[in-house]
This record gives structure tokens, sequence and C-alpha cells, in this order.
């Protein structure tokens, strides 16, 4: 699991000062304006210094601060929260909490929310039911399932099952079937 020292590495000099800046201020305020403060610039394996510097803000403030900075906050907003759950210290200091948030993020039709919404933390803390559901709402709004942390180790005989009656639905409405499925389906059958 990535820590925030991992994440305070990543970051230029400059998003550093602000960050320090930041911690002092109201987590409401800054939170918004960290794009406008430190720029987009991309960092790597996804990270960039404004999700960094949000997710860098959530480091030890109250659970419910973090809920709300994401029940007030753009998709942009949501989505650092979402990846802020994926990080040590933030997982820790939401613990469960946290499973609010990655049930409304599942609940959307944007991407990037529900991917960001199975990352580590749903893997720890998402009841299998729920994740199975998860990964099927993956396959319906056409989020890649290699981008689901968990899979394969967290898929069961049911969620397999699941995708193999999807798979059939599709198939009979004349319409392709993901290709990231296939392995599923195909361990079904060679079961």
């Amino acid at each position: 699991m990535t820590t925030a020292a991992d994440l305070e590495q990543l970051l230029p000099p400059e998003a550093r000062t602000w960050l320090t800046q930041a911690r002092q201020q109201p987590l409401a305020e800054v939170f918004p304006a960290a794009a406008r403060s430190v720029g987009r610039t991309e960092l790597s394996a996804g990270w960039t210094v404004d999700l960094v510097v949000r997710v860098l803000l959530l480091v030890g403030v109250p659970a419910e601060d973090v809920l709300e900075v994401y029940r007030f906050g753009d998709a942009a907003e949501k989505h650092a929260v979402l990846w802020g759950l994926g990080v040590g210290e933030v997982e820790e200091q939401v613990g469960e909490e946290g499973l609010v948030i990655v049930a409304d993020a599942v609940r959307t039709n944007d991407q990037r929310l529900l991917a960001a919404a199975l990352g580590p933390y749903a893997t720890k803390w998402l009841p299998q039911a729920e994740f199975r559901q998860a990964v099927l709402k993956c396959v319906f709004a056409g989020v890649p399932l290699e981008v689901v942390d968990g899979l394969p180790a967290r898929a069961d005989a049911e969620l397999t099952r699941m995708m193999k009656d999807f798979a059939a639905e599709r198939t009979a409405a004349g319409r392709e079937v993901p290709a990231d499925l296939q392995p599923y389906l195909t361990a079904l059958r060679g079961a």
C-alpha cells in the first residue's frame, strides 16, 4: 500500500511549499484550490501533482472531514478522495466509514470515479457481495477489469457465474462480450 512518505517524494519543491502552507488552512478551502495552485503535471503511475497534494491534505484529518470534501467536491476532488483511501494513513483514519463514498462512486456512471473506488481500500473493506456488484458495474460501464484492485484474487464462483450470465445476455443480444471477461469465462469452462 502506498504511504504518505511515498507520495511526498513525488512532489516537486514548489508543490511541497504550497502543501506546507495549505496544511495550516481549513481543508474545505484548500482542497478545491489544489489544481489551480500546483498544476496537473503528471508524475508517475497515474499520479498528478494536484492528485498527490490533495491526497496528502487528507492525511491526519478526521474521517468526517474526508467524507465532507468528497460529498461537496467536484469529480476531480472526489477522485482524489477515492485515491486517498488507498494510502495507508488515510485508510487507517477513515476505516470502514469510507465505504459510504465507495458505494456512492460505484453508483455513478463516471468511469474515473468507479475505477478509483475499486482500489486497495475496496479490496480490504468492501464486503464480497458488494465487491461482486462493483466489478460487474465496471463491466457494464466499460471500466477495464485490470484496474480493479483485488482481481483476480477476490473473484469467486458467484462472480464468475455473474460474468457468465452477463456474457450470455450480451451474446443473445448480438452484442460483443468485453475481452477482459474471457479469463473468467475460460476459468468457468475449465472447472
